[in-house]
């Protein structure tokens, strides 16, 4: 009696771990299938020339995708371009192309918009607006003209970008528009508040826009992560204007850029339309804010005192 109990345990376990992997197996594939879509599709990356949107340019030129390379630094987007063409890919894949892109240069990004809308006949189908720039800086220090400089980069050249590239989106039936924030888009730290501050407001634009787009098919991800192992810290910007020169330990210590583009990937072959990407302490400190703003604003508190930067 007691082995034929065992012998039914052991059956139901069984099925049920049978049960699981076959869901799992079912969702990869799905997943594949989702990816293989993107083949042939044309993914506008800013901030292309390093860190995050270089990493992003891999994941999507691997799928097959038409990438457009943008940034500043011309000779390190061909640098990325080259990097691409090199890679011995069983897929097929589709000549990179170099766009020199300022965002702080909202007057002529209409015009590099419609470049990039040239470079294919089938326009943009995928933009990620992941350029942008970092600061470390007290708010009683900090100079006006750098706040400014830190929202027109993160926040302003953005928009101007999905503005110019969105009535070629609505024409041709459809979209899809990534906005990069950061965890810090939801709640703020100290010593961030030009940085902050951008990510706040490009939440609340792109979460505006996810809505008045929905009946033009144009579909909006908003991206949050936490911290990312790049050269995002040593690049910022500090009170007056001068670069920080620091790499913060916590950036040392954060997620690969590798990880965080294939969860962009993935969250748009989902089309999912806010993604949280990070360690569960920071999903926590977001619903802290939310249901216990006392105990919120006493941590952040506690967290400037002690002068952490």
């Amino acid at each position: 009696m007691e082995s034929l109990r065992t012998s039914q345990l052991q059956l139901v376990a069984g099925i049920a771990f049978g049960s699981v992997g076959l869901l799992w197996l079912l969702r990869r594939l799905t997943l594949r299938r989702k990816i293989s879509g993107l083949q042939g599709q044309v993914v506008l990356i800013t901030g292309a020339s390093s860190g995050l949107g270089e990493a992003c340019a891999h994941a999507f030129y691997k799928a097959g995708s038409k990438v457009i390379l943008c940034a500043r630094r011309v000779n390190e987007l061909e640098r990325v371009k080259n990097e691409l063409i090199s890679l011995d890919l069983t897929t097929t894949t589709h000549p990179p192309h170099v766009l020199p892109l300022d965002l702080e240069d909202l007057e002529g990004i209409p015009a590099k918009a419609a470049k990039a809308l040239a470079l294919n006949d089938g326009g943009v189908d995928i933009l990620i607006n992941n350029g942008g720039m970092g600061f470390r800086g007290t708010v009683l220090e900090t100079e006006l003209s750098v706040q400014q400089k830190v929202m027109k980069v993160n926040y302003f050249g953005s928009v101007a970008l999905t503005k110019a590239l969105l009535p070629s989106m609505i024409a041709k039936g459809g979209g899809h528009i990534v906005a990069l924030s950061s965890v810090q888009g939801k709640f703020a730290i100290p010593f961030r508040s030009a940085y902050a501050a951008s990510k706040h407001a490009m939440q609340a634009f792109f979460e505006c826009l996810r809505a008045e787009m929905a009946q033009h098919n144009v579909l909006v991800t908003i991206i949050s992560p936490g911290y990312i192992r790049t050269n995002y810290s040593y690049n910022a910007v500090t009170a007056d204007g001068t670069p920080h020169g620091e790499m913060d330990a916590t950036i040392a210590s954060g997620m690969s850029t590798d990880y965080v583009a294939e969860r962009i990937l993935h969250s748009i072959v989902k089309r999912q339309p806010d993604v949280i990407i990070g360690p569960l302490y920071l999903r926590m400190l977001i619903y802290i804010k939310a249901f216990l703003p006392s105990l919120y604003a006493w941590v952040m508190a506690l967290r400037a005192r002690g002068g952490r930067k």
